[in-house]
């Protein structure tokens, strides 16, 4: 297995930049291959501008269309380049980052928001009355599958059904459902740390065994049965779930969730 690790934290001492540690140590004596990609030590540029498009970008700067045309052309800048690259090689794609203000870091927004490009992650195949575009199960990067490992100040009650903070499914949702199922990504269930701001070093030592566990499953581990979009549970090109689809009493973010 060819993993891809993506870690957002500014600390390399920090519980996060312990448990990017622990995945490719753990991974690396599982015989499987791992890149990491910290992008803090990257110093990663996190805000799109034209300087990412070449000298060809628009005026006024379109980024969709732009990073399309930069896309085909070979025009994006090395470090955008790379990163895609880092994306087709990798059959897993572990994100390491910490729940801040309810999402990812904003340097990891900004990773997703260069790397994921027009005709890259999104706007592509075919687009008519019957398939709007390979997306939400299809796309270019089908065929890998993706883990979070976040982890959450809070205790686990706060994010609960009736916590204060929301489900942390739909907290998650937008990241797993929206941006890596968006272009093909399978999404194991995430590994999720709560109370990290009070954990111990005696906590941790039981953290790291379960933590150890999800990374040697990574290949045999369910992934959320998100919805496929082409293949018969939503109207198109509306893209509203069929009537009679959603399981009795289920409303939000889990209608797009089978069974």
């Amino acid at each position: 297995m060819k993993t891809l690790i993506v870690y957002a934290h500014p600390e390399p001492k920090s519980l996060n930049g312990s448990l990017k540690d622990l995945a490719v140590s753990t991974l690396s004596r599982a015989g499987h291959e791992v890149r990491v990609s910290d992008l803090y030590a990257m110093n990663w540029k996190a805000v799109v501008d034209a300087a990412d498009y070449g000298p060809n970008a628009s005026r006024p700067l379109k980024v969709a269309l732009d990073s399309g045309r930069a896309f085909d052309s070979r025009t994006l800048t090395a470090d955008v380049l790379a990163e895609q690259e880092k994306l087709l090689w990798a059959d897993t794609i572990i994100f390491q980052f910490p729940l801040w203000w309810y999402t990812m870091p904003a340097i990891l927004k900004g990773w997703v928001d260069r790397v994921f490009t027009y005709h890259f992650a999104y706007g592509v195949g075919e687009h008519s009355d019957t398939k709007y575009g390979e997306r939400f199960g299809e796309g270019t990067l089908a065929g890998r599958r993706a883990l979070l490992s976040v982890t959450a100040g809070g205790p686990e009650s706060h994010y609960a059904a009736r916590g204060i903070n929301g489900p942390i499914d739909d907290l998650l949702f937008p990241i797993q459902h929206g941006i890596l199922y968006f272009p093909g990504i399978e999404v194991l269930p995430p590994f999720v740390l709560y109370g990290a701001d009070r954990m111990t070093g005696e906590d941790y030592s039981d953290v790291a065994k379960a933590f150890e566990q999800r990374l040697l499953t990574l290949e045999s581990t369910e992934p959320i049965a998100f919805r496929r979009q082409n293949f018969g549970d939503y109207e198109i090109p509306s893209l509203r779930l069929k009537e009679g689809l959603e399981p009795a009493g289920r409303t939000g973010f889990g209608l797009h969730v089978r069974g």
